[in-house]
């Protein structure tokens, strides 16, 4: 009795652990159920909606990959996508060059442990804590040509030539968002540097110095190629958040990329597209909008893709 008791007690605890394993496989099922109903099951819908002609909101007959041949053959949807996609290139050049170029010097001199860096560290990352819209309204309010601080400013130190319409003008409204984009974004890039920075050996940097590697040698021959991982991290983040580019867009310049097209980004332009009526017809609004979509998806996904890529094989041969 004493033996099959025991057996009994090993039965039920060998069965109460294979239940427990079996249930640690329940606990994704939340995560997967938001990630199919927020991104897969849009990305399939959008590419279904896309093979069809739409009646206002009614979907109508079966057309195949028609709107996508109009978006890229057909006036005005050809020339304002590739106005939109070259906007987009210019977003994530400039942001890579401002946005990540300063956040890498704020976090070395951080790292470089001056003094009230943890207050700076702070003060660099408070702008991300706002809303975008709330950012892109304020910033209009100092860009204003007429009452704006920016030009009231110049105005007052005696550089009244300097002042301009920054958001009406189309030679700067572009670069204007840009630049506000990457002050919101600096000090997100920062802590990514910073990280990056902290994570390389203190033993090594200081071999280095006593090699005679100081100054800008030091960073080009030994922090650099240690930062690749964290420099991938942002090429491709920068690279997906410049294509993405549209709230500050919107609360700048509104949804026509104005002045004259200048700010039109692919996501602005896929918004028009499909809630705002410049479809040309209404009829082919929606499924444009969707082929857009589609495509701007895969423009995303493939040259991170390639980013990715590249990058890593450079981390691996650094």
């Amino acid at each position: 009795m004493e033996l099959e008791s025991k057996v009994n007690i090993q039965t039920k605890s060998k069965q109460k652990k294979d239940w427990k394993k079996w249930v640690i496989h329940l606990f994704p099922i939340p995560a997967l159920a938001i990630y199919i109903l927020f991104i897969i099951y849009p990305l399939f819908a959008a590419f279904s909606y896309s093979l069809y002609d739409w009646q206002g909101i009614k979907r109508g007959a079966f057309i195949g990959i028609e709107n996508f041949i109009s978006l890229f053959t057909t006036e005005p949807f050809n020339s304002m996508f590739w106005n939109a996609f070259q906007n987009n290139i210019w977003y994530f050049l400039l942001e890579m060059v401002v946005q990540n170029g300063i956040a890498f010097m704020l976090a070395y001199v951080i790292y470089k442990k001056i003094r009230f860096a943890e207050f700076f560290k702070v003060a660099y990352f408070l702008p991300r804590l706002l809303s975008v819209i709330i950012v892109g309204f304020l910033w209009k309010l100092i860009l204003n040509p007429n009452f704006g601080a920016l030009n009231v400013f110049l105005n007052k130190i005696g550089l009244e030539s300097w002042a301009k319409p920054w958001l009406g003008d189309p030679d700067t409204a572009l670069i204007s968002i840009i630049l506000v984009n990457s002050w919101f974004g600096l000090g997100f890039a920062v802590l990514i540097f910073l990280a990056g920075l902290q994570g390389i050996p203190g033993d090594l940097i200081e071999a280095a110095r006593l090699d005679g590697a100081t100054g800008p040698k030091l960073i080009r021959k030994i922090i650099l190629p240690l930062m690749v991982p964290s420099i991938t991290i942002m090429t491709v983040l920068t690279f997906i958040h410049a294509f993405e580019a549209f709230e500050l867009v919107y609360a700048m310049e509104g949804s026509m990329g104005e002045p004259y097209y200048s700010t039109d980004t692919l996501a602005v332009y896929f918004y028009r597209l499909a809630f705002g009526g410049s479809g040309g017809a209404d009829s082919v609004a929606i499924g444009l909008g969707s082929a857009l979509a589609v495509v701007l998806f895969f423009i995303i996904a493939s040259i991170s893709a390639l980013f990715l890529l590249v990058l890593r094989k450079r981390e691996v041969e650094m």
